[in-house]
């Protein structure tokens, strides 16, 4: 059976259509979820509201970095994380590729000038973490350059930490099956085309020498300091909610005993980074 005009012109709230789909034996599993994911959504990002506020009230730099594979989700998750907050203490940055200038400068430089101001939070879609991964994978770097970045990066973020830099790190993880599965649909969406480069194009074929630097970020990087936290994106909006939830997690807003959501994250979909921690994208 299916929705008539007459039931859709008496239907006033999310609800009615629910109990008219149950009433009439409609199958709306799929459109339940998103309608659950959509009110869950907005609950958190009206906390996540009230977290900036209290950011901006204590004047403290939150730094959050989103790492992963192509097509994992990143871009999506930061868009929800930044969709409602004041943009005058919350910013997005999206570095693109170096000038001949900033390739002759430290390479931490273009990325300090974007830290957190006092009161602000900063959303990295992809970051220093480059050169870990990306670089060394596409060549973009030489084996020095690597090699030098593995070694500065933890003193680098140290010194972050000491200076009272918030620093969150999400690796985004996606299985190769479903990062096919999005290229093919990013192909498809002329909508969507723009997101796809030459460097998506290399992701499946080099799917084992990602990992390999992966593993060897993580080995080197993750510190008590500064840990890792992995993310499974599979269900990319499962992987929303819960990023956010750890977001929260983290910081003891005035807001947060009164929240009416919960905001500890699913252990099952996020986990801070161990040796032989499960992962979707080996």
């Amino acid at each position: 059976m299916q929705y008539t005009s007459e039931d859709l012109l008496s239907v006033k709230t999310r609800k009615d259509l629910i109990d008219i789909a149950n009433r009439k034996n409609i199958k709306i599993d799929n459109v339940v979820k998103k309608l659950k994911y959509e009110l869950e959504l907005i609950k958190l990002q009206s906390e996540l509201v009230s977290l900036q506020q209290w950011v901006s009230k204590n004047n403290l730099r939150v730094a959050i970095l989103f790492e992963g594979r192509d097509a994992a989700g990143k871009g999506g998750s930061i868009k929800r994380f930044y969709e409602h907050l004041n943009p005058r203490t919350a910013r997005v940055v999206a570095l693109s590729k170096p000038t001949e200038n900033e390739k002759g400068q430290w390479y931490f430089r273009r990325y300090i000038k974007e830290l957190p101001n006092p009161g602000e939070i900063v959303f990295f879609d992809r970051s220093w973490y480059n050169r870990a991964v990306v670089e060394p994978v596409m060549g973009f770097c030489n084996e020095e350059q690597y090699a030098q970045f593995m070694v500065q990066v933890p003193g680098f973020e140290h010194m972050l930490y000491e200076d009272g830099v918030i620093l969150i790190k999400f690796w985004f993880s996606i299985s190769k099956e479903v990062q096919k599965k999005r290229f093919t649909a990013r192909l498809r969406n002329p909508l969507k085309q723009w997101k796809f480069s030459p460097v998506d194009m290399k992701g499946q074929e080099l799917w084992d020498k990602y990992t390999y630097y992966k593993e060897q970020m993580f080995t080197k990087t993750h510190t008590d300091f500064s840990p890792w936290i992995i993310v499974k994106t599979n269900d990319k909006q499962t992987a929303r909610l819960e990023s956010m939830r750890y977001v929260l997690s983290k910081f003891d807003y005035r807001e947060k005993d009164y929240s009416k959501i919960p905001i500890q994250p699913d252990p099952n979909v996020i986990v801070r980074y161990y040796r032989n921690a499960k992962q979707i994208d080996i």
